[in-house]
């Protein structure tokens, strides 16, 4: 798989070195020519090879002229051209993000969530954007940054718009099963295209991480507010705290990201703790009715429990052993509890040795871990019959077995053992340095493309780059996303619009950051509500859809698809009709 994407990427690049050579056997301008640039005259041969923007020039006897990007990458002044140009780019942008998805991915294999998952995999997975923002505004002069710099903030707009609308709801039309109520059932696509009766489930972790996107809109809201209330003294002022402000957010998603698996761990054991514990209680009022367990004022009866205790203590010793709790376990026969006998009889052993500690249980222990554990089920509920005390137990059970299935199994994924640990960490490492050196080489002449598209063709740069730049960049995720769908699994699909909503939250936190930092450090201007209100619109919407739901019909497929176009359409009224910018 290496060798192939090195052979695709060399033959891209010579590609382009074939584009070159054309472009210079046929250039008019002679080197030693004089160049009118910004009211200064300069001679192109002499250019410094610090800047690399491409930008289009005015010759002495009228003409225009490109700069070559490092001096040999190719230019045009036509639209056909810097059309090729985009694409060629695109491509070599699309190869990095896929050498740096698939070596975070093999990464992730080898050391597993936490610092790699929670860290290196969201800031990997938004640096081909960050890169082409850091760019867009990084070189030439401040007026030449400004300019340029709206091709950042229309592939900031336009990879997140795209991925919570576009791929979102391909990823709805990908993954769908019927559903049963409100739930999708696993594997079964009967119903066709049923606007109501098929659809995708996804667990709780989903509904935060959509939650967590929608709060991380917050930074935008602060370098808006100026602008809101018609200020121009603090504009600039804004701009830091609105940095300040998603370095932070930044800083805190990759510390929740970090210890995401551990909590998902602890409620899963708790949830787990749960369904076990009723189940341990349902089989004894099976075999003992509530009005013989209890009195009729709620005390444990200590007679009927001392002949349970005396059941299970096989030995005789006056306490409860580990291996006595497992042979009591096996006759249990526990439903929907995935743990071995002996697990569960540890689980029920530390449950009730609360008080001595001793890897043992007595009679007294006994009783009162009951009677808590019967006091916790019943709630303030009044049960004095046992067809009611089972009845609720059921309704406890399920109620647990649906927090169970909403909260997934962080193992359930979990992929086959590394066989050559140390030759797979080489290979993470080349994919993540050659992907890196791809991004960084290519971002610059793939802005200046835009730019000089945008110039010929007189369509505003932010519209190519909300169109075209996420295509390249996001193809990956969006590939990887559509494949997980696809499985038509609730664990797939959890997985799949969790990356969705952290891919989105990443370019809303780590490119934004980027963004208004180049902004503050370069002076420039921030004029781009038009831009904020598509991105705050379109997280809000799509975030509150995932903050409160774990199933979506397919109809909810049609809101993602309608809200593309309509965030084009509002930026264009916005800003060319309503003259926001």
């Amino acid at each position: 798989m290496l060798t192939s994407k090195l052979i695709t990427t060399i033959i891209t690049f010579l590609i382009l070195l074939t584009t070159t050579a054309t472009v210079s056997a046929t250039r008019t301008t002679p080197a030693a020519v004089a160049v009118e640039d910004g009211g200064y005259i300069r001679l192109p041969s002499v250019k410094s090879y610090a800047v690399t923007t491409t930008r289009l020039m005015s010759s002495s006897n009228g003409t225009e002229e490109c700069e070559q990007t490092y001096g040999f990458l190719p230019c045009t002044t036509t639209w056909a051209g810097n059309m090729f140009l985009i694409g060629v780019y695109g491509y070599l942008m699309y190869l990095a993000a896929t050498f740096l998805s698939d070596g975070s991915e093999l990464l992730l294999e080898i050391l597993g969530p936490g610092i790699v998952g929670g860290l290196f995999l969201p800031v990997l997975g938004a640096l081909p954007d960050a890169m082409l923002i850091l760019v867009s505004g990084i070189s030439g002069s401040t007026s030449e940054a400004q300019s340029q710099v709206s091709v950042g903030m229309g592939l900031l707009a336009g990879s997140t718009v795209m991925l919570l609308t576009v791929i979102w709801g391909t990823c709805i039309l990908i993954g769908k099963c019927d559903m049963d109520g409100t739930e999708a059932i696993d594997l079964t696509d009967t119903k066709g295209f049923s606007l109501l009766g098929s659809g995708v489930s996804t667990d709780t972790w989903t509904s935060y991480a959509a939650r967590i996107m929608v709060i991380s809109v917050l930074p935008f809201l602060v370098v808006q507010l100026p602008q809101a209330l018609h200020s121009d003294s603090g504009r600039h002022l804004a701009v830091l705290f609105g940095l300040i402000l998603s370095v932070l957010m930044l800083i805190s998603y990759c510390v929740y990201q970090v210890f995401q698996p551990w909590a998902q761990e602890r409620r899963l054991d708790y949830v787990k703790h749960k369904r076990l514990m009723t189940g341990f209680l349902k089989h004894l009022l099976q075999k003992h009715p509530v009005d013989r367990l209890f009195n009729s004022d709620g005390t444990p009866n200590h007679e009927v429990m001392e002949q349970i205790f005396k059941a299970i203590d096989q030995d005789g010793d006056t306490h409860l052993s580990k291996g006595e709790l497992r042979a009591f376990v096996i006759g249990m026969r526990l439903e929907g509890v995935s743990l071995e006998e002996e697990d569960i009889a540890e689980k029920i052993l530390k449950a009730f040795d609360t008080e001595r500690h001793d890897d043992r249980i007595d009679l007294d222990e006994f009783i009162k871990g009951i009677s808590k554990l019967f006091t916790t089920v019943r709630g303030d509920r009044s049960m004095h019959h046992n067809g009611d005390a089972l009845e609720h137990l059921d309704r406890y059970d399920e109620e647990s077995k649906r927090e169970h299935l909403l909260l997934g199994e962080a193992n359930e994924e979990g992929g086959e053992e590394i066989e050559n640990p140390k030759k797979t960490t080489i290979k993470a490492v080349i994919f993540l340095v050659i992907g890196t050196l791809i991004a960084a080489a290519f971002a610059d002449p793939l802005v200046d493309a835009v730019d000089n598209f945008s110039t010929a063709t007189s369509i505003p740069s932010f519209f190519i780059s909300f169109i075209a730049l996420p295509l390249a960049t996001n193809s990956s995720e969006a590939v990887s996303a559509i494949i997980f769908a696809s499985r038509k699994k609730r664990r797939s699909a959890s997985l799949t619009f969790s990356e969705l909503y952290g891919a989105a939250t990443m370019n809303n936190v780590l490119c934004l950051s980027v963004f208004l930092a180049l902004v503050y450090v370069r002076g420039l201007s921030w004029d781009f509500s038009s831009e904020v209100l598509v991105i705050f619109l379109v997280c809000t919407i799509m975030g509150a859809l995932g903050s409160f739901k774990t199933s979506f019909p397919l109809w909810t497929a049609s809101i993602a698809f309608f809200l593309y176009p309509f965030s084009l359409v509002l930026v264009y009224v916005l800003d060319y009709v309503f003259g926001w910018s």
